[in-house]
């Protein structure tokens, strides 16, 4: 549904999908169409979350408070220019995209890299693989370690911007080069596909925000997910 210039996305009660995307960004915030949005995931049964830029403004971070809203995750967005990568791979690495026949091992290595932090996001993850192989300018990158597949990632691009997304390592090929590998086939693949800018989205102060920086990402803005309470 879209409300007051936000899109309110219903993708299961439980999904870290269904909540706003954009809200105070392209129109002001009013208690009327914070109203319609809550109805919209009440109606569904589900919890409300908005993920907020604090391009916002102070006004809307004051009205999600006065409504009891609490912040229940922060991360960092960044973003640096696309460029042609120039640095050579390791030869025992190899990293491409993969046909939609390997979903399912492309799903299976990226539940297993996440889920060893986040257990509980296994089954999703591989559910969500399905539908990132399938979804349209969002190719999906596997890569191996003397042929045995360690690696995983995403990337989508809209209007000549790469979002590079959902990069997970099984944990015994980690640090073997397979993050950056696919850092560096992504960006050749975004340079080769017109993008201008490219955009990640980490946990603050964390390895993935760390890896960033050091392939020249930089910091534009921290959003925070807000929850309402009951």
């Amino acid at each position: 549904m879209e409300c007051a210039g936000a899109y309110a996305v219903f993708d299961g009660v439980a999904s870290p999908v269904t909540q706003t995307f954009g809200l105070g960004l392209f129109e002001e915030l009013t208690p009327a169409a914070l109203d319609a949005i809550e109805r919209f995931f009440v109606d569904h049964g589900a919890p409300v979350l908005h993920e907020v830029s604090p391009f916002a403004g102070v006004a809307a971070l004051q009205m999600l408070s006065a409504r009891k809203y609490r912040p229940i995750e922060i991360s960092n967005v960044l973003c640096r220019p696309v460029e042609r990568p120039n640095r050579e791979q390791h030869n025992a690495i190899s990293v491409r995209v993969i046909a939609p026949k390997e979903a399912r091992l492309w799903a299976d290595v990226s539940a297993r890299g996440w889920s060893h932090e986040h257990p509980e996001l296994g089954d999703f993850l591989r559910d969500l693989g399905a539908i990132s192989v399938a979804r349209e300018d969002s190719p999906c990158f596997l890569a191996e370690h003397e042929g045995k597949p360690g690696a995983a990632a995403a990337l989508c691009i809209h209007d000549a911007v790469a979002l590079f997304g959902g990069s997970a390592t099984i944990p015994e090929l980690r640090r073997h080069g397979l993050h950056a590998a696919l850092m560096h086939n992504r960006m050749r693949y975004a340079f080769d596909h017109g993008c201008d800018l490219a955009m990640i989205v980490v946990q603050p102060g964390s390895d993935s925000q760390r890896n960033a920086e050091r392939d020249g990402f930089r910091i534009v803005y921290t959003r925070t997910k807000w929850q309402l309470c009951s």
